[in-house]
């Protein structure tokens, strides 16, 4: 059988490939496996800065395979059940864990953006599409609404009448209409070439500093002006001192001389 997700690891960026062009990266059950597998070896590895998430084949994802998956309706049950402990089911986490990595992860989308598909690029710290990339929340066309943490990504980046339009209808638009309206960070012609600009750019800072910003922001967004200003406090605190902070002030410091290297990323 195909492998269904690649990962390779260039210097210190995460390249991670949906890999059934056949089937414009449909979601099957193997796939499901999969990304959760890959999604965790990168959460352990400490000397990855930065995840590139790209479809091989002419689309990024088109989202659930119904064919596939009807096939099998034990791992709807399987997938769809929260163990208590949990935060979320198998369905929410595969679009989720790329929020909860310490490092940014950046969804190169082109071709078609579906459903699933929509929902795990949602879940990317930025996306960069073609402008002709065709994006759809459409789980309404199969009379269901979005279960894979859209409730959560889409009130971070848009307005809720666009939201529920978009839901509701299900309708395709452009990638340039997702740059109105929040959804995609920016349209390129070579989305892969400006993702690998953005990388390279954010492996040159702190990792430390990178993982707290992204920390910072998923704990705080919209929350109450008391609680978010103490959460800068805490999380400066963790900051200030650490090898990572020192190195990164003597860099700044520093006039003409070759920066020095950071350590891998630590915990955060």
């Amino acid at each position: 059988m195909t492998q269904r997700v690649l990962l390779e690891k260039r210097d210190a960026i995460a390249y991670v490939t949906l890999n059934r062009p056949d089937k414009h990266n449909g979601l099957d059950e193997a796939m499901f496996v999969e990304l959760l597998d890959v999604a965790k070896r990168i959460k352990k590895d400490r000397s990855i800065r930065c995840v590139i998430l790209q479809g091989a084949g002419p689309s990024f994802c088109a989202g659930l395979d119904f064919a596939s998956v009807s096939k099998k309706p034990g791992m709807i049950v399987r997938f769809f059940l929260k163990l208590p402990w949990s935060k979320d089911n198998s369905f929410q986490r595969l679009a989720h864990c790329w929020r909860d990595l310490p490092m940014p992860v950046i969804a190169v989308v082109h071709g078609n953006c579906f459903g699933g598909g929509m929902q795990i690029a949602l879940g990317c710290d930025y996306r960069i599409a073609t402008p002709d990339a065709a994006l759809s929340i459409m789980e309404a066309k199969w009379g269901i609404i979005p279960d894979m943490s859209a409730t959560v990504t889409l009130s971070r980046l848009t307005r809720v009448d666009i939201a529920q339009e978009l839901t509701m209808t299900g309708r395709i638009f452009s990638g340039e209409e997702g740059a109105q309206y929040g959804l995609i960070s920016k349209t390129s012609e070579q989305p892969l070439a400006a993702a690998e600009e953005l990388a390279k750019t954010l492996c040159q800072k702190s990792p430390d500093a990178v993982a707290a910003a992204k920390y910072l922001f998923k704990k705080t967004w919209k929350m109450d002006t008391r609680g978010a200003l103490l959460w800068e406090r805490l999380v400066q605190l963790r900051l200030l001192g650490r090898k990572n902070q020192r190195i990164a002030m003597q860099n700044g410091l520093s006039k003409g001389k070759d920066p020095k290297s950071f350590i891998d990323r630590t915990s955060f």
